[in-house]
């Protein structure tokens, strides 16, 4: 967009009433916003002076209507029809409303002339006692009087020049003091192709009003009439299209107050919205305020507890070296300069004084360490009414406190997952209670150390931690454990992962009789039979192990593995193995 249009745009956003539909009743121009001079209306119906309109950037653009343009003006009415072709046209856009304005042939000064603006522009010159016009005749001294007949405004001397002339000598005479009240001073609007005859025809071929030589010229043949006579016909219909454009008038004027009503609650919205945003984020600024004092002054509790008890540990120490110092110090002066009899006599005193000094248990690292963590992710409760985050904790996860737990611990099978726990605790054995400790698991194959199992440690954010792996093959596999690179209590340890689960093949039953469906001769894994027929259930037959039991493997426990072909209990080939029928 050019800088040309782009003023025009913000010139036509400060203007009040740019909406508005034309300039009906209008007299200063929206461009220049001086009085209207040679005002040109617009396809879009707003009126500009003609030299605004020459002063507005042209742009070329291509018009396919060839001769036959939409663009009303007075010196397109008198052009021949030409036949529809591409050609270059000349446009400006409307400095009102920034529509595109296809320029006719004759350019600016061929766009319809806004005569009722014209009129308006006179009426305001009259109220102003005349100032600013001019004399239609010689166009250079002031007006005085208006010529009804002739409809000009004339100056002192042609007034009289009027009055000596025949043809006008009876025509009637206005001072201009006198026209204030009217509504009606325009000038009669002349022929552009006849300059000399007014405009009182109008063909009805052409559609556009004509003069009479016009009729007797290019008009010839085509139907007219007086203006006065089709004003009617052609009123009324402007009346209809009137009538139809109004409701969407009523209908804009509508919406435009409905959005005018919503953008109002809509402010109104917005700002008890906002008041809400500032009164909880000025609750919440100070809820964080006051849990930034909360665990500041609980970190100076804590700085001042080590510190206390490295200044306790300290003066002990240094208590204990000053005595060993006087000690030894006392026993050196004696050994190198007292007498044998002077050690001897005080040898008593030093040895036990020594053998309790040597017996003094102390410790040579500090009592405290200076781990003090943050948490800033971590929950801290509610303070005046809002949840806050952020804890501060000196507690230490020690590998050696760290336990292992679960059933899966040392056993497993392949291409099934099995997980096991890992607890973290202090160095006083209790639980961390919060996560995010560096852990470190490793599952590694005795006979392929270089291809470890894929393992997944889950962090349950409480100190404990899930680890689960996928071992891919049977063997024994080695399972390592750190945490702060460091094995934890039980690690590292061995896993042996056995095949994946055997099921039964036989059938869990009391005895052979009762699966068999009463054969006296079947047996099962556990060697019992039933000899001399039927004799009850047969709990108590020979061989049998007095319980329920798998007639395939001869075990136990209902659910359990079966050991048929693995190295466990099989049964013998003489014995029957029974089904369930």
């Amino acid at each position: 967009m050019s800088e040309n249009r782009k003023s025009r745009l913000g010139f036509m956003h400060n203007l009040p009433g740019a909406t508005a539909i034309g300039n009906s009743g209008k007299t200063h121009c929206p461009s220049c916003t001086g009085l209207f001079k040679a005002p040109r209306l617009l396809p879009c119906l707003h009126t500009v002076c003609t030299a605004c309109l020459e002063k507005l950037e042209p742009f070329s653009v291509v018009d396919i209507r060839g001769g036959d343009s939409d663009t009303s003006s007075e010196g397109s009415l008198f052009q021949e029809l030409k036949p529809r072709r591409l050609r270059s046209q000349i446009g400006i856009f409307c400095p009102v409303c920034d529509a595109q304005v296809d320029l006719p042939l004759g350019g600016v000064k061929a766009l319809t002339i806004d005569h009722l603006a014209m009129n308006d522009v006179m009426l305001e010159s009259l109220r102003g006692e005349g100032q600013g016009l001019v004399c239609d005749l010689c166009s250079d001294r002031e007006v005085e009087k208006r010529c009804q007949t002739c409809k000009a405004n004339l100056c002192r001397f042609c007034c009289q020049a009027h009055r000596r002339q025949k043809k006008t000598t009876y025509h009637t005479m206005v001072d201009l003091k006198d026209l204030k009240g009217y509504s009606r001073v325009g000038k009669p609007i002349l022929c552009p192709a006849h300059p000399a005859e007014e405009l009182r025809l109008f063909c009805e071929l052409c559609d556009r009003p004509v003069c009479r030589d016009c009729v007797v010229g290019e008009h010839r043949e085509h139907p007219y009439d007086f203006t006065s006579n089709v004003i009617h016909k052609h009123g009324d219909s402007l009346r209809q299209l009137l009538k139809g454009t109004q409701p969407h008038v009523e209908a804009l004027e509508e919406a435009l107050a409905q959005i005018k009503s919503m953008n109002s609650t809509l402010q109104e919205r917005v700002e008890m919205v906002a008041a809400d945003v500032r009164t909880f984020s000025e609750g919440y600024i100070k809820a964080i305020e006051v849990h930034r004092e909360k665990l500041l002054k609980q970190l100076e509790d804590i700085r001042v507890q080590k510190e206390n008890s490295l200044q306790l540990q300290k003066a002990q120490l240094e208590q204990l070296l000053a005595d060993m110092r006087t000690g030894v110090e006392f026993t050196e002066h004696l050994l190198t300069s007292g007498s044998d009899l002077e050690i001897l006599i005080t040898k008593g005193v030093v040895v036990e004084r020594l053998r309790k000094l040597n017996k003094v248990e102390y410790n040579t690292q500090p009592g405290v360490n200076d781990k003090i963590f943050f948490f800033p992710q971590e929950k801290a409760g509610q303070c005046r009414g809002y949840e806050v985050y952020g804890a501060i904790d000196t507690k230490e996860v020690n590998p050696a406190k760290c336990v292992l737990q679960g059933e899966d611990l040392h056993r497993a099978r392949e291409k099934q997952t099995s997980s096991f726990t890992l607890l973290c605790k202090d160095a006083s054995g209790e639980s961390m209670g919060r996560g995010g400790d560096n852990i470190h698991v490793e599952v590694v194959p005795k006979d392929k150390k270089d291809s470890p199992v894929r393992t997944i440690v889950q962090d349950n954010k409480d100190g404990s931690y899930c680890i689960s792996y996928t071992p891919k093959e049977p063997g024994i596999y080695t399972v390592w454990v750190c945490v702060r690179e460091q094995h934890v209590q039980g690690s590292p340890f061995t896993v042996t992962v056995r095949k994946k689960h055997r099921p039964h093949s036989g059938v869990f039953h009391c005895c052979s009789f009762c699966s068999s469906g009463g054969q006296k001769t079947a047996r099962c894994a556990c060697g019992g039979t039933m000899p001399g027929g039927y004799l009850g259930c047969g709990h108590g037959h020979k061989g049998h192990p007095g319980r329920p039991h798998w007639s395939c493997c001869g075990k136990f426990t209902e659910k359990c593995e079966c050991t048929c072909g693995t190295g466990g209990q099989s049964t013998p080939r003489s014995l029957l193995r029974t089904v369930a029928l």
